[in-house]
C-alpha cells in the first residue's frame, strides 16, 4: 500500500467540482485554479465524485483530469472517486489510477442494483483487492439506493488498505453503529453542517462540498469542530451549508462559485442543470455570512 502523505494528516478533503466551459468542456485552466487554491489551504483534493460530476464525464475525460492534477505536482494528496454499477469497469479503473502518483480512492457504493450484504462485501472486497492504496468507502444511500450495512465493514477488516469510511447518510446512528463495527477505520463525515455533531462522535474529519467555496473558512471550521470549544458553531455556520443543498449538489455550490468569479459557467453536465436554482438570494446570503465568519 503506497502513499507518500500521512493521511490522517488531513482532516478536510474537498470533494471537488468539475468546472465546464461554455460548450460543456472541462476547462482545464479554471481546474488548475481550483485545485491550487486547495493546496494553497492545505486541504486534501477528492476527484470525480458526485460533486465533480464523475458519472457524466467520459472515461477519456476522467483519464485526462487525473493525469493533469497529477501533473501539477501538488503538496497535497489526491484521492479518486470510483463509481458505477460495472464492477470490470471499476476494477480497470483502479488498475489505470494505481500507476499514477495519487494517494488513496474513494469506494461508492454500486448503483441502482441495492445489494445485499454478500453482494455488497463482494464489490468492495473486489475493489480493495485490485488497490494499491489507501481506500475511504462511501455510505451515500441518498444517491446509491443502497446502504453498507457494518456487517460489510467487518466482513472487510482483513484488507490492510481499508483506511477508512465517508459516513454520508445524515444519521448520527448510523455513524455509530459503524465505529462499533470497525472502529480501527477513520470516518469521514460526508455532510458538511453535520461535522460538529460528527466531531464530537469521533469523527476523523469532513469530505466537503462547501469547501469548494470556502476553502480557508471551512478548514478553520472543521478545526473547531475538531477542537470541540466552540459551541456555536451550528448557530453560525450550518445554516448558510444548508443553502448549497436546497436542489441536488454540485447544482448551488457551482452558481455560488460562479457569483464568487471562481467558474467562467455555472455549467453542469445533463440531467443536471443550473436552471433548478433560480432564486440565489440564499446562497448569497451565505456567502456573506461565511465570509465575514471568524
Amino acid at each position: 500500500m503506497k502513499s507518500q502523505y500521512d493521511l490522517s494528516n488531513y482532516p478536510l478533503w474537498t470533494a471537488l467540482v468539475t468546472p465546464f466551459d461554455a460548450n460543456n468542456q472541462v476547462d482545464y485552466n479554471i481546474l488548475r485554479t481550483l485545485v491550487c487554491e486547495q493546496a494553497q489551504a492545505n486541504n486534501g483534493i477528492l476527484l470525480l465524485g458526485s460533486t465533480g460530476e464523475g458519472l457524466a464525464l467520459t472515461t477519456e475525460e476522467h483519464q485526462h483530469i487525473v493525469r493533469y492534477v497529477c501533473d501539477l505536482n501538488l503538496d497535497v494528496p489526491l484521492m479518486v472517486a470510483v463509481g458505477g454499477a460495472n464492477l470490470q469497469e471499476q476494477i480497470a479503473w483502479v488498475e489505470f489510477c494505481n500507476t499514477l502518483p495519487i494517494h488513496a480512492f474513494l469506494l461508492g457504493s454500486p448503483l441502482y442494483a441495492k445489494p445485499g450484504i454478500v453482494g455488497q462485501a463482494h464489490w468492495f472486497d473486489a475493489l480493495l483487492s485490485a488497490s494499491d492504496l489507501p481506500c475511504m468507502l462511501y455510505n451515500v444511500p441518498g444517491r446509491s439506493a443502497v446502504a453498507i450495512d457494518p456487517q460489510v465493514l467487518q466482513n472487510l477488516t482483513h484488507h490492510t488498505n481499508l483506511w477508512a469510511l465517508k459516513e454520508a447518510s445524515g444519521d448520527i446512528a448510523v455513524f455509530e453503529a459503524f465505529r462499533k463495527a470497525a472502529p480501527q477505520l477513520a470516518i469521514y463525515s460526508g455532510d458538511d453542517g453535520l461535522m460538529p455533531y460528527f466531531a464530537q462522535a469521533g469523527a476523523t474529519g469532513l469530505v466537503s462540498v462547501a469547501a469548494n467555496a470556502w476553502p480557508q473558512q471551512t478548514a478553520e471550521f472543521v478545526r473547531r469542530s475538531m477542537a470541540g470549544t466552540f459551541p456555536n458553531l451550528f448557530t453560525t455556520w450550518t445554516d448558510a451549508v444548508d443553502s448549497l443543498f436546497t436542489v441536488a449538489n454540485p447544482i448551488p455550490v457551482k452558481v455560488l462559485m460562479h457569483a464568487q468569479g471562481k467558474l467562467n459557467t455555472p455549467n453542469l453536465r445533463p440531467p443536471l442543470t443550473h436552471l433548478e436554482l433560480p432564486c440565489t438570494q440564499a446562497i448569497n446570503s451565505a456567502n456573506t455570512t461565511i465570509l465575514s465568519w471568524n
